[in-house]
């Protein structure tokens, strides 16, 4: 076939779909699971949908993507929320950032935040530190490091934070003092507004409802539960566990490089530098109680909880109940015993570590040379979120129909 797609998640199928608008059918994705969604599949759980990926929204801001997304499932069948969300931190309940909302905090906390912010050593003008815990001191302060950032870093990600290098976090706005002061002397947020300040989320059906609509348009053009053992390079062919192989011109692999068995024509220090990739697994838990909050989703830095994340299930699903949390793999079992619905994904967040990039662009650039290209939260071990990743499919799959018509 002309091309192959390993992975039937928002990478795989927006970059198919593209093709199939443009006329190009000469096409084939193979899927690991029964279903197609990948990290944003939802299943239905007590009565309403439950995103077993954890929290996945459409960002209002992403006006291309969902323009294109609109196709699939039209615009009237979502909700629009602003955005709520809350922190439990040293006896406090904000909201979020932390630095923009130290206002809500009490007065006498207010001041130990303040006084510790006003010394950080991006405020003193300190050259920037290249580890991340020192990185988290320099940037934001003594008190929201130790009271926030560290343990909830150390909880969603990795107990030993300086494997993670700084390089992922020039997006992440300056802690201005003089912001902070003013936000709690007129008892208002300033600064930059994070992502998803609003956002979209099905009327009717869990967010997996809108990729299922997607893989419908491809029909048999997807092969269901089968998994990907290996690449030969040379021969641009893909093997599978059921002993099938499947021969492209180009293949775009959207699974983690850590999956694949063998990689058959790949340089070895190429091969041997993808076991250095790192990535975290979470599991999330399904809870019916109510919770009394008008908040979407809440973070919870305390060490001692096991999870660090709650979605408020019954404030963004309608007709729902209940909540979700995520908790860290290696954090399970720090929890009672129950008989609550679970899902762990293997799979969840590629870490940032500090060869991350080098491994990365050494990899990408060979093998795209094989016309074999990563594509996607995994194919990139990027962090993306799927408003993110359905852009960049969009991009390449815009750049290789146009490069073939020239």
């Amino acid at each position: 076939m002309k091309y192959l797609i390993l992975g039937a998640g928002p990478a795989g199928l927006t970059f198919a779909n593209k093709l199939l608008q443009s006329g190009e059918d000469n096409f084939l994705i193979i899927e690991q699971e029964e279903t197609a969604g990948g990290l944003c599949r939802s299943v239905n759980v007590d009565g309403s949908p439950f995103d077993i990926g954890g929290g996945h929204f459409l960002d209002v801001r992403c006006s291309q993507v969902n323009k294109f997304l609109f196709q699939f499932m039209p615009e009237n069948e979502w909700n629009i929320y602003n955005r709520k969300t809350t922190l439990h931190v040293n006896n406090n309940v904000i909201g979020q950032p932390i630095e923009a909302n130290i206002w809500q905090m009490k007065i006498s906390d207010q001041i130990e935040y303040l006084k510790s912010i006003a010394i950080a050593g991006c405020n003193l003008g300190e050259p920037m530190p290249k580890k991340f815990i020192d990185w988290i001191y320099w940037k934001l302060g003594k008190k929201i490091a130790e009271d926030y950032m560290i343990p909830y870093n150390q909880k969603i990600f990795s107990k030993d934070l300086d494997l993670l290098g700084t390089y992922w976090l020039d997006k992440l706005p300056n802690v201005s003092f003089d912001e902070t002061l003013l936000s709690c002397l007129t008892k208002k947020a300033y600064g930059k507004n994070p992502g998803h300040t609003q956002f979209y989320y099905p009327k009717k059906y869990g967010y997996g409802e809108l990729w299922l609509r997607m893989a419908a348009v491809l029909g048999d053009r997807i092969v269901y539960g089968i998994s990907v053992n290996g690449i030969n390079f040379n021969t641009r062919t893909v093997t599978t566990d059921n002993g099938a192989k499947y021969q492209a011109d180009v293949i775009i692999t959207t699974i983690p490089w850590i999956e694949f068995d063998e990689l058959i024509g790949m340089p070895e220090e190429i091969k041997n530098s993808i076991c250095e990739l790192k990535y975290s697994s979470i599991q999330t838990e399904y809870h019916s109680d109510h919770l009394d909050t008008e908040s979407h989703w809440i973070y919870f830095p305390n060490p001692e909880l096991s999870y660090h994340r709650i979605l408020v299930r019954h404030n963004f699903c309608p007709n729902s109940k209940g909540y979700w949390t995520e908790t860290n793999r290696e954090r399970i079992g720090m929890e009672k015993t129950n008989d609550n619905f679970k899902y762990m994904n293997q799979y969840a967040y590629p870490l940032n570590t500090i060869k991350k990039p080098e491994i990365m662009k050494r990899l990408l650039d060979w093998s795209k040379e094989q016309k074999v290209y990563g594509l996607g939260r995994w194919g990139e071990h990027s962090h993306y979120n799927s408003d993110v990743t359905v852009a960049l499919a969009m991009k390449m799959a815009d750049t290789m129909i146009n490069y073939i018509m020239e």
